[in-house]
């Protein structure tokens, strides 16, 4: 009962501030802050796939200048397994072929969510910590052209 008389106290609290049917500003920057970690995680996946690329390449031309009878070695879900380089060989250039799709494919995710970002920031007037006075200036001038005098009650949020 003490959760339910809180949560009734919560929401004419969020109606007072400004915001009549629209989310808080804490809601709006966690939500921000929610996109960007997002879109950081997949910068860093993408990066270390890159990486595995790179690794795979350097194999795959190590392995081309060797006789493909010879024995190899290659791990396989924590296993070292013995094989030969004409079988080792195709697998590894799938395997780069399919990381290389898995990267085209993140970057085209992180570029969608980047516009979700700047679509985001220019709905709430998001302003980031570090932006300087040309990104203030900017956002004046875009918002009194749009809303008028209602992005200059302070609908703005400035992020850290």
């Amino acid at each position: 009962m003490a959760a339910n008389s809180s949560s009734t106290v919560s929401k004419p609290s969020n109606s007072t501030g400004g915001k009549q049917s629209g989310p808080s500003a804490e809601q709006v920057v966690a939500a921000f802050q929610r996109m960007r970690s997002e879109q950081c995680s997949m910068a860093s996946k993408a990066a270390e796939l890159e990486m595995e690329i790179n690794e795979h390449s350097l194999v795959i031309e190590t392995l081309k200048d060797v006789d493909p009878t010879r024995k190899c070695f290659r791990l396989v879900g924590g296993v070292l397994v013995e094989r030969t380089v004409k079988e080792v060989l195709p697998a590894l250039e799938s395997n780069k072929e399919q990381i290389s799709k898995i990267v085209e494919s993140l970057n085209t995710q992180m570029q969608s969510k980047g516009r979700e970002l700047t679509e985001y920031r220019e709905k709430y007037n998001i302003r980031l910590v570090g932006e300087g006075e040309e990104g203030q200036g900017k956002s004046a001038a875009s918002s009194n052209g749009g809303e008028g005098s209602a992005s200059k009650g302070g609908a703005g949020v400035l992020v850290s």
